[in-house]
């Protein structure tokens, strides 16, 4: 990224094996085709279930098509063996709430909505172990046509689901006409945004939302929703939306917004790391001697953000600093939530200008922890609960058979620390192993 955009850095302001063996026994499941056994891990399948030790993980054309013990699964005759003794592997994160291509405050040129810089944050996500990103909107032709790539067989980058633009009407009839539209897209998601930001801005009224959520489903599709206040959350559950974009930051949330949100399987995604985004950078953050974060970071723009006229811009910034306020509010809701059994699905609002995709991933999980979580729980946010929430459980999210083998293999286990998830030996999608570098091109954030 170059430093076109740049202003608006301110203002943004368990132990015991599992005795189950997973096979393939379709008609015609190929036995020919690629296959790979993976082999001596030990396997935390983000299904919640205990780590397998010792683990075989067969993949056929790119697909689980076996699991389990190694006593118990047999490595195919011909597979090309991958000796994963020691190490521990976990499904790819999803991220539920990111951003690609043209997102929230970036510069909107053309040379910025491109299929290469497109292309390129995706496998910015994947080298940080982000194998999915649903990017929930100003999603424009770039991330149509990196949506379809996804199911490419020789994807190696972050798969990608889109919501297209962000539905911004102020009446109902534009509302119909946006919803419309959007859908003649055919998007994932429908997105819109019911928030004041801080008394800066006029908020969604509830004749347009209601409107967007009652075109949007009559089309099949589900709507996300951008909030910050729980009266705000109530009215659109009352409404029907489908999901909650952000974590309640107000004030703390009640029984009666937890009913509604179980009533209907409502999930909600905390995006923990957006309001770090914006006060962190009034100082010089501890990560930007991180070697894990300085690899793939923009140098020009670690420089434009540790200048310290900058810093105390963000410093004496009333909107940083409320938003920092509501961090602690929002830790303690995604804490109340969890515990009342409502389901959180991993996200992080990434891809605007300081929001550093991939590397702000791995700081959510520990954010995640920093509120109450486990590591095992929070980890389970990012794979299974995360592809429940978005759909996609029947395809992403857990290593079991039928699954795409999108996986991250670790030399340290996750569920004795968290940070764990940083020890990335390799990244797989698709059964695809992810570049151990990025391709030449212009940088991005």
């Amino acid at each position: 990224m170059s430093l076109h955009g740049l202003p608006w850095l301110v203002a943004l302001a368990i132990s015991a094996p599992l005795a189950v063996v997973f096979t393939v026994s379709e008609p015609g499941s190929a036995q020919s085709g690629p296959v790979q056994a993976f082999v001596g891990a030990t396997v935390i399948d983000g299904t919640g279930a205990a780590p397998i030790r010792n683990a075989v993980i067969v993949v056929r054309n790119g697909v689980i098509a076996a699991l389990g013990p190694a006593d118990d699964v047999d490595v195919p005759e011909g597979a090309a063996r991958i000796d994963s003794a020691g190490k521990t592997i976990v499904p790819g994160l999803i991220n539920a709430h990111g951003h690609v291509g043209s997102a929230d405050g970036l510069d909107t040129s053309p040379q910025v909505n491109t299929d290469t810089n497109v292309a390129r944050q995706l496998a910015l996500y994947a080298r940080y172990g982000v194998t999915t990103v649903v990017s929930l909107g100003d999603d424009r032709e770039a991330g149509f046509r990196a949506r379809a790539a996804s199911s490419n067989a020789a994807i190696d980058r972050a798969r990608l689901y889109v919501a297209g633009p962000v539905v911004t009407a102020t009446t109902p009839d534009e509302a119909r006409k946006a919803v419309e539209a959007a859908a003649a897209l055919k998007p994932d998601w429908i997105k819109i945004r019911v928030d004041d930001n801080l008394g800066a801005t006029r908020k969604t009224t509830p004749e347009v939302y209601r409107t967007v959520i009652e075109q949007a489903h009559a089309r099949g599709l589900r709507v996300a929703a951008h909030i910050f206040y729980l009266a705000d959350a109530k009215a659109l559950l009352r409404a029907g939306v489908d999901f909650l974009a952000h974590s309640v930051r107000d004030r703390d949330v009640d029984r009666e917004l937890i009913d509604l949100m179980k009533a209907r399987g409502v999930c909600l995604s905390p995006t923990l790391m957006r309001e770090v985004s914006t006060f962190v950078y009034e100082s010089r953050p501890a990560f930007f001697d991180d070697p894990f974060f300085t690899r793939d970071a923009d140098p020009e723009v670690v420089a434009a953000l540790d200048d310290p006229g900058r810093q105390a811009k963000v410093a004496a910034s009333r909107s940083a600093q409320a938003y920092k306020k509501a961090l602690e509010v929002a830790r303690r809701n995604v804490k109340a939530l969890h515990d009342a059994g409502v389901s959180l699905a991993f996200g992080t609002d990434t891809g605007p200008p300081a929001r550093f995709q991939g590397y702000f991933e791995q700081l959510e999980l520990e954010e995640l922890v920093k509120a109450g979580l486990t590591p095992a729980e929070a980890l389970s946010s990012a794979t299974g609960d995360a592809a429940r929430c978005m759909g996609l459980a029947d395809r992403l999210g857990t290593l079991q058979r039928g699954r795409h083998a999108d996986f991250i293999v670790l030399t340290r286990n996750p569920l004795e620390d968290v940070r764990h998830t940083r020890t990335i030996e390799s990244v797989w999608v698709g059964g695809n192993r992810v570049p151990e570098s990025l391709s030449p091109g212009p940088r991005v954030p």
